[in-house]
């Protein structure tokens, strides 16, 4: 199945587990700061919720963790290109101008697990749990503001995360964000989720 399935439980990042656990690090000193501090304090605002996978065998080694909130992917202001592109695998009697989406606030994988392929698997659960018969609410999109760096830009394009804009100059214009950007927006339409990528996940 997967390292986080076969070996790992899913677990809210609450105070109490934070205390109970070893000292989380993943070579980003503010998402470092994020997940072992400032987590429960988004959480008591209602601004976003954050897991994490601890190991089976020592719960109080976080392997990774992510954060989640609720976004759209909002397409009335696109270029009409890049409009169609959102709009092609929707029905043309459900198109809106803004779709629903979950928001990926924070991923990191911790330094001891890295250049394992565990990041990849992540998102792939994220994927599964944001499609779950049972949640509360559905959502079309996964999105997230991706850092504008090499890697976490290679990472989601990897897992098959498009650009909502077909380039940075497009987006800042959009935006109107000053280039550099710092991030790039970028969404996975869950509908590409095929029956086969349903998987358990073990929580607690």
């Amino acid at each position: 199945m997967g390292f986080l399935l076969d070996y790992c439980r899913h677990r809210l990042l609450t105070r109490d587990l934070l205390a109970s656990c070893q000292p989380f690090h993943c070579g980003d000193e503010d998402l470092d700061e994020f997940f072992s501090t400032d987590a429960p304090l988004y959480h008591d605002a209602r601004m976003c919720k954050s897991y994490c996978f601890t190991l089976i065998s020592d719960p109080t080694v976080i392997v990774c963790a992510y954060s989640l909130s609720n976004d759209s992917v909002n397409v009335s202001h696109l270029p009409n290109a890049r409009k169609k592109k959102v709009n092609t695998d929707i029905d043309s009697s459900k198109r809106m101008n803004r779709y629903p989406a979950l928001l990926i606030g924070r991923l990191a994988v911790s330094i001891d697990f890295s250049n394992k392929g565990i990041g990849s698997e992540l998102l792939s659960i994220i994927k599964r749990l944001a499609v779950m018969q049972d949640n509360l609410s559905d959502c079309r999109f996964l999105a997230v503001d991706a850092k504008n760096e090499d890697m976490p830009l290679h990472y989601y394009e990897k897992n098959r995360f498009t650009y909502l804009y077909s380039t940075e100059k497009q987006e800042s214009e959009h935006t109107k964000l000053d280039l550099p950007l710092k991030t790039r927006f970028m969404f996975f339409d869950l509908m590409n989720l095929s029956a086969q990528q349903e998987g358990k996940v073990n929580t607690m």
